[in-house]
């Protein structure tokens, strides 16, 4: 194992996702990549979709920040990749373009609506992934 990708978003379960990475950079002398995901609207300019304003790609910035610094603090090689789009793709897409050999997401109690919407990052992220997930509770 040589690669990580970490879904990140400052939550106590992605907190917990980039504790567990690092404890697996540690054991494999892997290289994390940590990744956060600014949303797009579903109406932008000519249906394309534009960036949730209440979800702006520099606050993102800034949680990758805090994560690059836990894990350089505990002496792990780590990169950091703001992305623009639908969280489960991006993470995905990153890991593809990477070679990741994992990726590492954490995972919250959703409501029945939100289940039955399809909107938990994690089990998307574990459909569409070609390596392994390992999803943190």
């Amino acid at each position: 194992m040589k690669t990580i990708v970490v879904g990140y978003d400052e939550t106590e379960p992605a907190k917990r996702a980039l504790d567990r990475a690092a404890v697996f950079a540690k054991a494999f002398d892997a290289s994390v990549i940590v990744t956060s995901v600014a949303a797009v609207g579903a109406h932008g300019p000519r249906g394309g979709g534009a960036v949730d304003p209440t979800d702006p790609p520099e606050a993102h910035a800034e949680e990758l920040a805090h994560a690059r610094a836990a894990l350089e603090g505990a002496g792990i090689s780590v990169e950091t990749v703001t992305a623009i789009g639908e969280p489960a793709e991006a993470i995905v897409t990153l890991a593809e373009e990477r070679g990741a050999d994992l990726i590492v997401v954490g995972t919250r109690e959703l409501g029945f609506m939100q289940r039955m919407l399809g909107q938990s990052v994690s089990g998307a992220v574990s459909r569409q992934a070609t390596c392994d997930v390992l999803i943190v509770h």
